[in-house]
């Protein structure tokens, strides 16, 4: 298969639904290039390992953040997923939408076809949700979405918190107007987590018109007369080329996607010029306004032993881990969540605007064992993320070499009304705290300690501890202006025959975990491709 119809770059989020649905049509043929390899391992399937699959140098990019300014100068990990399945392969496994608002913000910019309204079609498309089809659910997709199971204790005793603060309780996040504390689903399927390579490509992948190729890192898109003609890429050794007779759609996501725009001669012409780079076509969007959910944490010690703490004795995780190998049953079929939350900072938000976890064990939790390896002890993790920051960061080349990572400057905390938000999130995380039945569970608070309560105290905890939530968006954005990168279409500025689908394309980041808004986005660019 020298050339092709379609060629996608990157088999993660969105590459894999492209797959499967383009080559629906068997009179068309696909290649799907995977720059890393197989999604085959005990990691990648056990939903309470993805911290451990995220972080191993096997399965990422090995992606970092410059030193970031507003973080004491801190680089930053930034996991992203290379193998098949991308980082649906390597995420959490969380299954959030987002709100109706955020779509409809986008329509409202210009873009017609991205209204809520327009693209619920396509959420209920995708899944398999675990209630059944109905109104805001799809049934009969090719992805599970299913619940998490609740902290028999620990769970009551949150939600009583949470209405005693004048919260409600909710049995779904995804919905138009998604409030309240519950637990979230998630994309696990049997016990087992449920990628989009396992959800999608997997049942495609014999299908003669669809070719996979792995280990294969696309270096540049070939461009000849002014339109996308194919993919130069790299796979064991010599440089290799292959053609699309329709269209090249890069799916690499929000780092990888710019970086390949930028190597392939089209982004900030100034910038590429530096870089040794002739600019073909000077689209000063590629790379910039770089979105990403900050989270500020917390740590708590606990006063009972409900954590998961105990589970984590290395005799008792190795009977669960072969219970679960066996059964798709016990604690590694998800990870330890207590309770999930989206609250608004201020009477001035029109929806939700952070969102609030708290897990039944530390975020530096480990197996151990008396006498040969101590734990950390029982603990209680809170995170909350910021929705809808207002800081921006981008990405850019760091040389013409398409084998070295881009640079990324998440730019967390340079505006100011972030830094206030995240401040009062760490207050409302200690009014949670302390609010019973929650303030029975805990003992002392670890971090950032009762005596940071200053604004500066608080300050110094958020630049020494934030952290990328994992929510990378908007460096290839869709829009109208002289920022826009693609049109409504996932069209690429003045570049006939290529499309960025993935998250890249979000003119701004969606009030949730991004993984399944990618999923929505590529299954609309299948009917868009199609001319559905």
């Amino acid at each position: 298969m020298s050339d092709c119809d379609y060629i996608i770059v990157g088999a993660g989020s969105a590459g894999c639904v492209l797959a499967n649905r383009l080559s629906e049509d068997p009179t068309v043929q696909v290649v799907l290039l995977e720059a890393g390899g197989s999604d085959r391992h005990p990691l990648i399937e056990m939903p309470l390992a993805w911290m451990t699959a995220s972080s191993s140098p096997r399965f990422g990019w090995g992606t970092e953040s410059e030193a970031e300014p507003h973080l004491d100068g801190r680089v930053q990990p930034l996991p992203r997923g290379k193998l098949l399945g991308g980082c649906s392969s390597i995420n959490g496994t969380m299954y959030i939408r987002g709100m109706a608002a955020d779509y409809d913000s986008w329509a409202a910019s210009g873009l017609p076809g991205w209204g809520y309204a327009d693209v619920l079609p396509y959420f209920k498309r995708a899944e398999r949700n675990w209630r059944g089809a109905g109104p805001e659910h799809g049934g009969e997709g090719p992805l599970a979405v299913t619940p998490m199971k609740t902290h028999p204790e620990l769970y009551p005793a949150f939600i009583e918190a949470a209405q005693e603060l004048g919260y409600q309780e909710t049995d779904d996040f995804n919905v138009a107007e998604p409030e309240g504390f519950g637990i979230p689903d998630c994309t696990i399927r049997n016990g087992r987590r449920d990628s989009t390579a396992r959800a999608y490509l997997e049942p495609a992948k014999n299908r003669p018109n669809l070719r996979v190729v792995t280990s294969a890192q696309a270096t540049r898109v070939l461009i000849e007369d002014g339109r996308a003609s194919g993919v130069e890429y790299r796979q064991e050794g010599p440089l290799r080329q292959l053609r699309a007779r329709r269209e090249v759609i890069l799916s690499a996501g929000a780092f990888h996607s710019p970086q390949l725009l930028m190597l392939s001669g089209i982004g900030p012409a100034s910038h590429l010029k530096e870089i040794g780079i002739d600019p073909l076509v000077d689209l000063p969007g590629v790379g910039a306004n770089l979105q990403d959910h900050p989270i500020a944490l917390t740590f708590w010690q606990a006063s009972k032993n409900h954590t998961f703490e105990r589970d984590l004795r290395l005799d008792r995780l190795a009977f669960s881990v072969a219970r679960w190998w066996l059964t798709g049953k016990g604690h590694p079929a998800q990870s330890p969540l207590t309770v999930q939350g989206f609250y608004r900072s201020s009477d001035k938000e029109d929806r939700p605007d952070i969102q609030f976890q708290v897990s039944h064990t530390s975020y530096a939790a480990r197996p151990w064992f008396p006498g040969v390896r101590k734990g950390v002890g029982h603990q209680l993790s809170a995170g909350t993320l910021l929705l809808n920051p207002e800081s921006r960061g981008r990405v850019s080349l760091r040389s013409a070499d398409p084998a070295e990572n881009p640079r990324i400057l998440l730019n967390f905390l340079a505006e100011e009304s972030d830094r206030v938000r995240m401040r009062e999130m760490v207050r409302f995380m200690r009014r949670f705290f302390a609010t019973a039945p929650v303030s029975e569970h805990v003992s002392a608070e670890l971090a950032p300690g009762a005596d940071a309560t200053s604004d500066e105290a608080i300050d110094g905890w958020l630049r020494a501890s934030v952290m990328s939530g994992g929510h990378p968006t908007s460096t290839c954005a869709m829009g109208t202006g002289k920022q826009a990168v693609v049109d409504a279409q996932l069209r690429v500025r003045g570049v006939p025959g290529l499309r960025v689908v993935d998250a890249s394309v979000m003119p701004d980041i969606i009030r949730g975990n991004t993984n399944a808004p990618t999923v929505m986005i590529a299954e609309k660019a299948s009917d868009l491709l199609r001319g559905a």
